[in-house]
This record gives structure tokens, C-alpha cells and sequence, in this order.
């Protein structure tokens, strides 16, 4: 038997949400419905402390069981490159599945399977053909990531706006100099200067916007459905159609959607031309929407001022990309929404809520558009 580890992070006070369910029929029936949790993730950051695995447990409603697998998983990207064992055992008679992605191996080893949760936000490698096909409801954790990573975008445009990279590179060589700051051609800029396209208006992109209007910066949202109007901070949206044009008109570009087949490779080296000079590129989507080497090439060449990079084609970014040598490339190893102290409490309020719906029969929150992608 695995020995759960001693979390090394603090978990927060207030108390994780317990919900009572409803039980329709009035009666209590024998157990004969389960969810499997699959969260015992390698990294201590993901995996599922036992207040959160409490609360959950203790929450079933009547006639359910909750199984936890207690073999590590991976939570790194989608999740679902791999399942345990354990996890193959578990999922024959479970009718939900909670895990970080999802994997044909598990799909075809169940046979009573309702509803998949990932808590990942993205569900790209999730969608193989069979569960598309299939009448098994997918949902994902998209919201409970947006405020950790709309900091992280704050925090990496203000670091470059006032030349926090200039700073560090200047320490790290002890040099006392101020003319990169303060003379001909500084880089420095103010918020209320940033004129920010954001690539997506779900939770994450709003998230981000409200943040960067709140500082004074103008919005624009691309979405696939302009017609939801402009997420919260976004005084303006737009649709995909309209990229080229608004590109010219932006210094900062946010690259905040889902990969789909219609985003991938969508930020190409000649439109990455299109933004305005010195403009700052971040990108906290997946790696593919992104040409890597053609982003390396203007910023080596000065073309734009930075990036803040979360996400790569290829993770672990590999040791001869470029970009690790660029001093204007802020980049972190797909972390922007970790938050060790309410993560949990946000990812087990979601499930907790989304089972009770699926009890009464109701719609689930943040139910994914299997043809869409999202």
C-alpha cells in the first residue's frame, strides 16, 4: 500500500465546501453507483490532500460509493498519458471518473461510464475518437485555474514593462547602470500605455482583462463567438476573422485559448510582423497555437520587446530551443496555475457541485463541447 506523503504546503482555514445532496426517491438505496478518483498525483502540488479526499467521500450522495486510487498519476498538461493498474481496476463498474485527463485505456476497461471530470483544464489529448462518439458527458476544470494565471500574465507584462529583465541580467554581472533605463530608446512603459489582444474570452482571457483594466490598460477579446459579447475588463471583442486587422493596433498579444484544429499554429511568424514594434507576446494556452523559433528570431532581433512563455510545443522544453538563451524571454515550466492554498478548495467545490447537479439531472458547469474541442 502506497503511503500518502505529509503535505509540505499550507492548506487555507476556511473549511472546503460540503454540499448535501438530494435524494429523489426519498429512500436510501443500496450502494451500487461509483465515482473513482484518480488524483494521486506524482507532484505534491496535484495531488489530492486528504481534507479535500474527506470532504468528497463524506459527501456521497445516497446510494454511491467513492473510490480513490491510491497508484500516482501524472498531472502534467492534459493528464491521461498513462493509467494504473489500480486505476484499469477501478473504473469496470464506476459510472464517473475524476482524473487529470483521461485515456482510451480506461474507456474501453468501463462499462458503466457516465461522466469524465479532468481537473486539468485542457482536454485536447482527452478527445480521442471513442469518447466523441461516445454519450459520455466530459467536463473540465478550466475556471478554477483563471485567477492564478491571470497573476501570472500581470506579473510577467509589468516585470517587462519595467525592465525587470534588464535589472536581473545587470545583478546577476554586478553592474550599476542606468542607461538602459533611463536613456535613448528605454523600454519602460506604464500600464495605462497597454493596448492588450487577448486570443480567447472564456474564464481564463476574462480573468486576465478584468486584471489588466483594473491597471488601466485597454482590452480587446478574440473569441469564436463574438456574439456572447466582450468578457468583463474587454471593451471591445471580436472574431477570429479579425486577427490580421487587430494585431497592428496592439502592443501586447495574450494568447489565453483552447487548442483546437483551429487554433493550432494559429500565431505565425507573419503575424507575429503584424504587431506593433516592441510589442511583449504571452503565452499561457499550449505551446502548439505558438511558432516558437519565429518568436525566438524577432526577439533576438529586437523586433519585439519580450515574452512570457508557460507553455511550449514540446514539454520539457528542449535544451537547444533558443529561447532559453534569449535574456528578453521570461519563461516558467507550465506552472502559471499552480496555488498551492486554494486550489483545492476550488477544485473540490466544482466536482462537489457538478455531482449534485448530476444527481438531480441537471446541466453540469463547464461541460466540454466535444466537437469544438473545449
Amino acid at each position: 500500500m502506497r503511503r500518502r506523503r505529509r503535505h509540505a504546503y499550507p492548506m487555507r482555514d476556511a473549511a472546503i465546501p460540503m454540499r448535501r445532496f438530494s435524494n429523489p426517491g426519498g429512500t436510501l438505496n443500496a450502494v451500487s453507483r461509483k465515482l473513482v478518483l484518480d488524483l494521486t498525483a506524482s507532484a505534491a502540488q496535484w495531488e489530492i490532500p486528504p481534507r479535500a479526499l474527506d470532504s468528497i467521500m463524506g459527501a456521497a450522495p445516497p446510494g454511491w460509493s467513492v473510490h480513490s486510487v491510491s497508484s500516482p498519476t501524472s498531472a502534467e498538461s492534459d493528464g491521461g498519458h498513462h493509467a494504473s493498474s489500480d486505476a484499469l481496476l477501478a473504473i469496470r463498474d464506476a459510472e464517473v471518473y475524476v482524473g487529470y485527463g483521461f485515456t482510451p485505456a480506461l474507456f474501453a476497461a468501463a462499462t458503466k461510464l457516465r461522466w469524465v471530470h479532468s481537473a486539468s483544464a485542457g482536454v485536447g489529448s482527452l478527445l480521442f475518437p471513442e469518447i466523441v462518439r461516445s454519450d459520455v458527458v466530459v467536463t473540465n476544470s478550466a475556471g478554477i485555474y483563471a485567477v492564478p494565471i491571470a497573476e501570472y500574465v500581470v506579473g510577467g507584462i509589468l516585470a517587462l514593462l519595467r525592465g525587470f529583465d534588464l535589472a536581473i541580467a545587470a545583478q546577476r554581472e554586478r553592474r550599476w547602470e542606468k542607461q538602459p533605463f533611463d536613456g535613448a530608446g528605454s523600454p519602460l512603459r506604464e500600464m495605462g500605455e497597454v493596448r492588450a489582444l487577448i486570443i480567447g474570452g472564456g474564464g481564463i482571457g476574462g480573468a486576465i482583462a478584468g486584471r489588466l483594466a483594473a491597471l488601466g490598460s485597454q482590452c480587446t477579446a478574440i473569441r469564436r463567438r463574438p456574439e456572447l459579447g466582450p468578457p468583463a475588463g474587454c471593451s471591445r471583442v471580436a472574431g477570429p476573422h479579425q486577427l490580421d486587422e487587430l494585431l497592428p493596433l496592439h502592443n501586447v498579444l495574450i494568447i489565453a485559448a483552447p487548442a483546437t484544429s483551429e487554433t493550432r499554429g494559429l500565431v505565425t511568424g507573419e503575424r507575429l510582423d503584424r504587431l506593433s514594434k516592441a510589442a511583449i507576446v504571452v503565452n499561457v494556452a499550449r505551446g502548439a497555437l505558438l511558432d516558437e523559433e519565429a518568436l525566438a528570431e524577432r526577439l533576438l532581433s529586437g523586433r519585439l520587446r519580450g515574452a512570457v512563455l508557460d507553455v511550449f510545443r514540446e514539454e520539457p522544453l528542449s535544451h537547444d530551443s533558443p529561447l532559453w538563451a534569449i535574456p528578453t524571454a521570461i519563461l516558467t515550466p507550465h506552472v502559471a496555475g499552480v496555488s498551492p492554498n486554494v486550489y483545492w478548495e476550488r477544485q473540490s467545490g466544482l466536482l462537489l457541485e457538478n455531482w449534485n447537479s448530476y444527481v438531480r439531472g441537471e446541466p453540469l458547469r463547464n461541460t466540454v463541447d466535444k466537437a469544438a474541442g473545449y
